[in-house]
């Protein structure tokens, strides 16, 4: 597997509004397990569309592992160009960081949001270009991840295609472990 997709929900969907939520450090630990998994089969690429949420804390994960794996490198594929036009100045300066580091950086439309059709274009054009997925998405909660998800699912039964889940059930168990190891090391002070 040379290039794999990374998505899921939006910070908003999670109901976090900032990147230093407890809960981010949970996701992007269940990330980086997750990708460190397929980095002994090749891969070389993670892809992602840019947006807040999973895919800007994926692509911190990247960075991470790109210290010790610097061969993996980082694409991101914009629906649409200014697709941070209506955030806010804290998301737009986060966002142009992360573009900065970024290995490739292109738009799949050359133009500004016009319609639901570039976000379906988005999303094939995501599917189309990797050989598997990692999706924080739990069917029981559905999200903008569900069209995302369907269409591996097609792809996955006409292809050989990975779609590899991390679901809230995922995210329990990643928190409790956190848990448990901050009180050990409270313990042996």
């Amino acid at each position: 597997m040379r290039v794999l997709l990374v998505s899921g929900y939006k910070s908003f969907e999670l109901g976090i509004s900032s990147n230093k939520h407890d809960a981010v450090k949970y996701i992007k630990k269940a990330i980086k397990n997750k990708i460190l998994t397929y980095m002994d089969d090749g891969l070389e690429w993670i892809i992602i569309s840019g947006q807040m949420g999973i895919e800007l804390w994926a692509a911190e994960v990247v960075f991470e592992l790109q210290l010790e794996y610097p061969h993996l490198q980082l694409g991101i594929f914009t629906p649409y160009e200014d697709q941070d036009k209506n955030w806010n100045e804290a998301n737009k300066l986060y966002y142009e960081e992360i573009l900065a580091q970024a290995d490739h950086v292109d738009s799949i439309s050359r133009k500004p949001y016009e319609s639901p059709a570039q976000l379906k274009a988005k999303n094939e054009f995501l599917i189309s270009k990797s050989e598997g997925c990692i999706l924080l998405y739990d069917t029981e909660k559905e999200g903008s991840p569900k069209y995302l998800y369907d269409l591996a699912i097609r792809k996955k039964e006409l292809y050989q295609y990975s779609i590899d889940l991390v679901t809230f059930d995922d995210l329990q168990v990643i928190a409790e472990e956190f848990i448990e190891n901050d009180a050990n090391d409270y313990r042996e002070i």
